[in-house]
This record gives structure tokens, C-alpha cells and sequence, in this order.
């Protein structure tokens, strides 16, 4: 029987065209006002996952 990809990692992963996984960094929600402003736009960005949730992210997602 063929794998379903997680959709839960579908929403919240994205494949890069190397393909590695680029995904959200935390603490973007709230108590936002505590943070500097630097700090709220740095969490804009994604970050590569580490090389060994690649391997688990390439399962859920193929």
C-alpha cells in the first residue's frame, strides 16, 4: 500500500530547489512585545533543517 504524505509537514515545510527542507523558526506568536524589532523580522525567515530531520522530513513529505 503507497505512504500518505503528512499534511500536518505538507503546511508547515517547504522543498528547496537543492532539496533540502527550509522550515518556520519559533517563537513568532506572541509575547511579541517583548521582543526587539531585529528579532521579530529575523524569525521572517526560514531555516534549513539540520541533516538529520532532512531525512525524516524527505519520508513524511514524499
Amino acid at each position: 500500500m503507497k505512504q500518505k504524505s503528512h499534511s500536518g509537514a505538507k503546511k508547515r515545510v517547504k522543498k528547496t530547489g537543492k532539496g533540502t527542507f527550509v522550515v518556520q523558526k519559533s517563537s513568532k506568536n506572541h509575547l511579541l512585545v517583548n521582543k526587539s524589532k531585529r528579532q521579530k523580522k529575523l524569525f521572517n525567515k526560514g531555516k534549513i533543517a539540520e541533516k538529520p530531520q532532512q531525512k525524516i522530513l524527505a519520508k513524511l513529505i514524499a
